[in-house]
């Protein structure tokens, strides 16, 4: 298998990847569910790093910096930085927000490493709904320094309207804030990877078929 296929599979064995009848937080009703906050275990973490890993090297996407967003990014950050190191030898910083600024001790709104002027720095997250959090953290990031954001890694690409727009939420990124957003895998592949037999649920896949050309932004 493919590292994508062996994502696909990894989100469903880990209970992330569901199907069924939901109602998302946008109001639509989807054929699929993913819940990234079912990675509960040190083995899934390792195992979702050297993912975020494999997209890093396969997009050539270069980074000095790997920036998790509070709180959700920063296993994530961290995990991917570790893979990074461990399967390609490229040796990375990581870092990551406060919520509050820091008043004591080192102080700042910054854990982990310092950012400088032109650092190549790769944001990291689990999935995006409507672009808030890369909203949130630009002006952070450009605050402390002028930073070169090379980058945003995200799990799934859903590729689906965004309610305000015709693009998704990562087409938007880039029109909006110049940042290129790469996925580990589309909705497109989770559909290839149903007809394929990688994982169960050809039962869904005229539902989510359905889905993908009512709520599908054209890419």
């Amino acid at each position: 298998m493919t590292y994508k296929e062996e994502f696909i599979r990894f989100m469903a064995d880990s209970g992330v990847l569901t199907f069924g009848d939901f109602t998302l937080k946008s109001g639509r009703k989807a054929p699929y569910f993913i819940n990234a906050g079912n990675y509960k275990t040190g083995a899934q973490l390792a195992k979702l790093g050297s993912f975020y890993a494999e997209c890093i090297k396969e997009s050539g996407i270069e980074a000095d910096t790997l920036f998790g967003p509070a709180y959700k990014g920063i296993p994530l950050a961290v995990s991917a930085a570790t893979a990074l190191y461990n399967k390609f030898g490229i040796d990375v910083s990581y870092c990551f927000d406060r919520k509050e600024v820091k008043d004591h001790g080192e102080g700042g709104m910054f854990v982990g490493q310092k950012l400088s002027d032109g650092d190549k720095v790769v944001i990291i997250e689990d999935v995006m709904t409507s672009g808030k959090a890369l909203r949130e953290v630009l002006p952070k990031l450009r605050g402390e320094a002028d930073v070169n954001i090379t980058g945003m890694i995200i799990t799934v690409d859903r590729m689906e309207k965004a309610l305000d727009s015709e693009q998704s939420a990562v087409q938007n990124a880039y029109t909006e804030f110049g940042v290129r957003v790469f996925s580990i895998v589309t909705m497109e592949d989770i559909i290839k990877a149903i007809e394929d037999g990688v994982i169960e649920g050809k039962e869904y896949l005229e539902a989510m078929r359905a889905y993908r050309a009512q709520y599908g932004a054209a890419y």
